[in-house]
């Protein structure tokens, strides 16, 4: 089966290798792109936590339950996984300059608004239209380091740009409680949602795509193309949700993620609660050591990306080595376990902190499945379709969270996230096959 389009050569391309630059060109030019995209990432989850970490705070003012609370993380998710299904084939229509720059103003005008925030109502319509925007990162991001970068190194790429899950959910915890001891939690929302609008003055200045970017050299964009195959362009029409779904490979990445994101969703929607209901944690010293785990997330990411890359130069294939960081990321995660029967704050942060390490490590490897499997043409839309099955599984969780926390307590919640990496990671290797490109 053969569903992408044929080979033609990129004419719109070849004039930069053969006409001279207007401007100097910048050496490296992709691994700045991806420092772009790694703070619009960091901007992404400072907006995403500031609720979680004024948790204790938002939920006594407003008199919020649990399962309110888990209420209005859902009505975030369920946005989120119907936005990266659509953010996906968004980008892969209108390209990625545009694409970040639409999702980038929403999710930004979303988070101001929660400052105007008077019960669970508004709370729960502001967190759906932030979940809209933010849903867009991913996709978005996965496509432009499919863009931007050779095979060898996109695993690394995308550990930069993932790295800013990590580093914004350390630099979360102390920033916002501090703006929030000093000004309240009203003026804390509107000062990370400007943010967004700080980082989007710098993407349209620097930002454009490979074949029309002003700075890149042509030794740059050679490289960009050295192992893209035939019939795949820097660029090229979309393809449709029904026909990447006829790929088992496709349901590899949304049913392996739809088992596995919960864990992470887990602790970055729970921790500052779990911390202070079962360990007594002050919200100071939530902002002392909250962040402890998502120190180790970030080597994870930084690992998982470099290790998959660092093998393959050795001489392993994309398949063995992607896979073989794979598995130890799952077997990480599978340290859940142990913080389900932790009885010391100190000891439940250390098995968190393995976990999320190897989370990243694992997510970082799965995230780029899409550019393994498929073109670009189709990177967008199935990195979206694999965000959608992560959100859905995320959703199910949270909620269940909510009411067995409320019923009973988090050790059933923290003993199944330790459980759901081996199906997910079976399922991925079951499913997916070899990885190669399908077409």
């Amino acid at each position: 089966m053969n569903a992408f389009p044929p080979f033609q050569p990129d004419a719109k391309v070849s004039p930069i290798l053969t006409q001279p630059q207007k401007q100097a060109g910048i050496t490296g030019l992709r691994w700045w792109i991806a420092g772009l995209i790694f703070l619009a990432t960091l901007i992404n989850f400072v907006n995403r936590l500031t609720i979680s970490v004024l948790a204790p705070v938002i939920t006594e003012q407003l008199k919020l339950s649990n399962l309110e609370f888990a209420s209005i993380t859902n009505s975030f998710l369920i946005a989120y996984t119907l936005s990266q299904a659509l953010s996906g084939k968004l980008y892969d229509r209108v390209g990625n300059r545009r694409g970040f720059t639409i999702s980038i103003v929403v999710w930004s005008i979303a988070s101001m608004l929660h400052a105007f925030a008077t019960g669970l109502f508004s709370l729960n319509c502001f967190r759906f239209l932030l979940g809209l925007g933010e849903a867009g990162n991913w996709p978005g991001a996965a496509k432009v380091i499919a863009e931007w970068f050779p095979v060898r190194q996109r695993a690394l790429g995308m550990a930069i740009f993932n790295s800013g899950t990590s580093i914004g959910s350390v630099v979360a915890p102390p920033v916002i409680i501090a703006l929030e001891l000093r000004y309240g939690w009203q003026t804390t929302f509107l000062a990370v949602g400007a943010l967004g609008f700080l980082w989007l003055v710098l993407w349209l200045t620097f930002y454009h795509p490979p074949a029309e970017h002003p700075r890149i050299t042509p030794e740059e964009l050679a490289l960009i193309r050295e192992d893209r195959a035939p019939g795949v362009p820097l660029g090229s029409a979309s393809l449709s949700w029904l026909e990447l779904l006829r790929y088992r490979q496709t349901w590899a990445i949304v049913l392996s993620r739809f088992c596995c994101d919960p864990v992470w969703w887990l602790y970055i929607t729970w921790l500052p609660l779990y911390l202070y209901k079962v360990h007594g944690f002050s919200l100071k010293q939530i902002g002392l050591f909250a962040w402890v785990p998502y120190v180790a997330a970030d080597a994870g990411s930084l690992f998982g990306g470099w290790m998959s890359g660092h093998l393959m130069s050795r001489g392993w294939s994309a398949n063995r080595a992607r896979k073989s960081v794979i598995l130890f990321g799952m077997l990480c995660m599978c340290a859940g376990l142990l913080a389900a029967v932790a009885h010391t704050a100190g000891a439940a942060l250390a098995a968190i902190a393995v976990v999320l390490f190897g989370f990243q490590t694992w997510i970082n490897n799965v995230q780029t499945l899409p550019s393994d499997y498929f073109p670009e043409c189709a990177v967008g839309s199935v990195a979206g379709l694999g965000g959608m099955g992560a959100g859905i599984g995320a959703i199910l969780f949270t909620q269940t969270t909510g009411f067995v926390v409320d019923h009973f307590s988090y050790t059933p919640m923290l003993i199944a996230a330790g459980l759901l990496p081996l199906l997910g990671t079976a399922l991925l290797f079951a499913l997916g096959g070899q990885i190669k490109r399908v077409a």
